[in-house]
């Protein structure tokens, strides 16, 4: 059989060229997914570097443990709690303690400033370690020292604690280079660092969290357990770390803790899982797809031929094993050229990633590091989509009867055998129960990620099965000789026309589904923010995270106003008695917030609302009104308390609410200014405006503010869907295509004698394609309708405004490319034909 399977494919090279390179690229895609994965499941340990010179670090606590009946359950706190004051008063006694603090700085004036200024006590300068470059220490209030090269002694920037004068710069002390003698090397740093004299530092952020000990690490334990925090000791290839439940000890590696965001590597690695992952999925499912349907429409071209072998002798099994056979040599050289490609296309990736801000600048791809798992996982899996692909067809080809050897006309028979109608009908069934079912019993989950990328290809199989019995009706009739010849056409070659519909609709599917399922629940959640905004105006801090108390006062004093401060912290609740679930939630005073927002309550009342009770959800396990749960604030405090209230899960975003009393130590960070009756908001607005480091927007600005914007990943990620998607379907339209016109070869040249033109032929050829292109347009409109509809029931009955969003210009877009790749190849493969016909 493998004999005569390669004898075939060298005969029969263009037929197999389409899925040899969809094979070839699906196999290439994959090795470089699968490198990036590889190269994603780790973050390197980074050093320490706010303190690599500190000799111990002790920082409050920083992480919620809660015992479980089957082990213990932990997350971070929305804020570290401070070092108890009898610990530091007792880390005093053992040698020099420096406290640290660290606050985002807002710097005007200065046009190179960056955006992500952190200000620190010049104390603790020295531990990462910093060394003067230019200039001196800071002495007095204003004055400051800089890292980096964006400013220079002397440059005067303006904040809104006041004006500044840089009076030094630093850079970090680097390890020694070749030449050069111990710390002489400087680098440029690892943040852009603004020192203020300590007694400033203090007043600008007056919690410290975390502090250096000059003293020996010992020491420092036995003292921290004297103080009665009870500080134990776990150790881990070079980290020493005390853990308990006031302060952690660091010393070691472990000390890149006390760093800000030391698990932002972690963070960024996970988002890109998740990016690649999805864009593997997308490109095993389109690879089935395509790979599938080609050997399909190039078994059933090869009728007469397999009718022949029959004649001959050949029995259907032989049939069979012959075109798996052609199969397995396509997968064997299609997947190992993938994975060549794999190896040249993995570094592209990495530095598309990184230029893009989605990975860090560490991040590469391939090298011994990834290992060769993804080559086989590559190789494996482009082997057996081949065979997948190719096994339905073998048996259709067994099928053929030897009557197939006298067959003349092109006429399609039926549209669909048995087999694929059972299919077609059995996947819709299953997509419609699916989504029936989630509806019923969790309609929050289609709002995830996940599920709205996932859940369409299931009901796009299921119509691509099926679109050949929707051709004839979805084909007018068109005007004019051509446009009857070609309906004609379309009609009785209704195999043919499917087979160039089919990638068409799976393109034109995914580029309605995945930015319609955003914009869909984007505009939903605007509608939200839009129904619960009662406020004439919302400030928020010009500079920083939270609003300074002057300022606070300030705003409470504008006359003709209801002002409604809140917070920002996080609530922490056990469900089931195992599961730890963070929520998002707002402190506020129950009475102002009333008056200036419109939350949907479905049971209880927001005025209820007091220091020991709690608004949730229904997303909660228990909320039921009066009923009593168990907390933990966002500083790790727990509390028992009552249920006053409960709203509508909506979109997600509506949260938790407490009052300021249990709001774990957030700052305010917002506040909502209505005006009263009789009073002019344009003058109350000028009048907010006034207040020195806020941010003024109206209700329309802040509404508008709030739509949802997509992140850089999901751009990212559904761009590359797409891309392959759209890349797919050239190859598979092309191949298509090409074997239609060499087939039609005797068709086309009867037209030809009969006195049909050049330009006839052509703009057939051309008209015949692009009824291909809109019958798969059309369906894969209808799979997107089907799929945002599903989506809006979801917010319907999660009490959240439902929308409908159809990304009409990605729509118009994507099917102009498969229009015109379809045009151009039909025409290409056309041309040959026009030759004239010998007499």
């Amino acid at each position: 059989m493998l004999s005569v399977a390669w004898h075939t494919l060298r005969a029969r090279w263009a037929a197999f060229a389409g899925s040899f390179v969809a094979l070839a690229l699906g196999v290439a895609l994959l090795t470089v997914m699968g490198q990036a994965l590889a190269a994603s499941l780790n973050a390197p340990v980074r050093a320490p570097e706010r303190f690599a010179a500190a000799p111990v670090v002790v920082r409050g606590q920083d992480t919620l443990r809660v015992a479980t009946s089957t082990g213990e359950r932990t997350k971070e706190l929305a804020r570290p709690r401070p070092v108890p004051a009898g610990t530091v008063a007792a880390l005093r006694a053992l040698g020099p303690v420096t406290e640290d603090r660290s606050f985002p700085v807002r710097a005007y004036g200065a046009p190179a400033a960056p955006d992500d200024l952190v200000g620190h006590p010049w104390s603790t300068a020295r531990f990462a370690p910093y060394r003067l470059t230019a200039g001196r220490a800071p002495a007095a209030d204003g004055e400051v020292v800089t890292s980096g090269d964006w400013a220079t002694v002397g440059t005067r920037l303006h904040t809104a604690d006041g004006p500044l004068r840089v009076v030094g710069t630093v850079a970090t002390v680097s390890e020694p280079g070749p030449g050069t003698g111990p710390g002489t090397g400087h680098g440029t740093g690892f943040e852009h660092a603004v020192f203020y004299p300590d007694a400033q530092a203090a007043r600008l952020a007056p919690e410290s969290t975390q502090l250096v000990v000059e003293a020996d690490a010992a020491a420092v334990r036995a003292a921290v357990k004297h103080a009665g925090q009870d500080g134990d000791e776990g150790r881990d290839e070079g980290r020493d770390e005390g853990r308990d439940e006031g302060v952690r000890i660091l010393t070691g590696d472990a000390r890149r803790l006390a760093d800000a965001d030391p698990g932002r590597d972690t963070e960024a690695l996970t988002a890109l899982n998740a990016l690649f992952g999805t864009a593997g999925g997308v490109t095993a499912f389109v690879s089935v797809f395509v790979v599938a349907s080609t050997f399909a429409f190039a078994v059933d071209r090869r009728r007469r031929e397999f009718g022949l072998l029959r004649t001959a002798g050949a029995t259907p099994g032989q049939i069979r094993r012959t075109v798996l056979a052609e199969a397995l040599l396509i997968g064997t050289l299609a997947s190992a050229t993938g994975c060549v490609l794999g190896t040249y296309g993995a570094p592209h990736l990495a530095e598309l990633v990184v230029d893009g801000g989605l990975a860090p600048k560490w991040y590469a791809i391939g090298g011994p590091s990834a290992g060769v798992w993804p080559y086989h996982l590559a190789f494996w899996t482009g082997l057996l989509v081949a065979l997948c692909g190719a096994l339905a067809a073998s048996w259709r080809a067994g099928c053929t009867a030897p009557a197939q050897a006298l067959r003349e006309a092109s006429v399609d028979g039926r549209a669909l055998t048995l087999g694929r109608r059972a299919c077609g009908t059995a996947l819709l069934l299953t997509a419609g129960a699916l989504l029936a079912y989630t509806l019923a019993t969790d309609p929050g989950e289609l709002l995830h990620r996940k599920s709205y990328i996932s859940r369409p290809l299931l009901l796009i199989t299921a119509v691509a099965l099926l679109s050949p019995l929707t051709v004839r009706p979805l084909v007018p009739r068109l005007p004019g000789a051509v446009g009857l010849l070609a309906r004609a056409g379309a009609v009785a070659g209704v195999r043919r026309t499917a087979a160039v519909a089919a990638p068409v609709l799976v393109t034109v599917a995914l580029a309605g589904s995945l930015p319609g399922a955003t914009a869909t629940i984007g505009a939903a959640r605007a509608a939200e923010v839009r129904q619960q905004t009662v406020a004439d105006f919302v400030v928020t801090p010009r500079d920083g995270t939270t609003l300074r108390a002057d300022a606070l006062d300030e705003l409470r004093q504008v006359p003709g106003t209801v002002v409604s401060a809140s917070s920002a912290t996080t609530v922490f609740t056990l469900e089931d008695g195992v599961a730890l679930v963070k929520s998002e939630a707002r402190a506020a005073d129950p009475a102002l917030l009333a008056s200036t927002v419109r939350l949907p309550v479905t049971a209880g009342r927001l005025t209820d609302l007091d220091d020991g009770s709690i608004v949730v959800t229904e997303e909660w396990a228990r909320h039921r009104v009066g009923q009593q749960v168990r907390v933990w604030l966002g500083d790790g405090a727990p509390r028992t308390l009552e249920i006053a209230a409960v709203l509508s899960v909506g979109t997600g975003d509506n949260g938790v609410y407490v009052t300021p009393a249990n709001a774990g130590g957030g700052g305010v960070d917002r506040v909502d200014v209505r005006v009263r009756a009789g009073t002019d908001p344009t003058a109350v607005g000028a009048r907010l405006r006034t207040v020195d480091g806020v941010r003024v927007t109206s209700r329309t600005q802040w509404v508008r503010a709030a739509l949802p914007q997509t992140n850089r990943t999901t751009r990212l990620g559904v761009l590359l869907v797409l891309g392959i998607a759209l890349l797919y379907t050239g190859i598979s339209v092309a191949n298509t295509l090409a074997m239609a016109a060499a087939e039609r070869r005797a068709d086309l040249t009867a037209l030809r004698r009969a006195g049909a033109t050049s330009g006839q032929i052509l703009r057939l050829a051309a008209t015949e394609a692009l009824i291909a292109v809109a019958v798969g347009a059309l369906l894969g409109l209808l799979v997107t309708a089907v799929n945002l509809a599903g989506l809006s029931a979801a917010l319907h009955l999660l009490s959240a405004p439902p929308a409908i969003a159809l990304p009409w210009q990605a729509l118009t877009w994507t099917t102009a490319a498969c229009a015109l790749l379809a045009t151009t190849t039909a025409v290409t493969s056309t041309t040959p034909v026009l030759r004239r016909p010998r007499p």
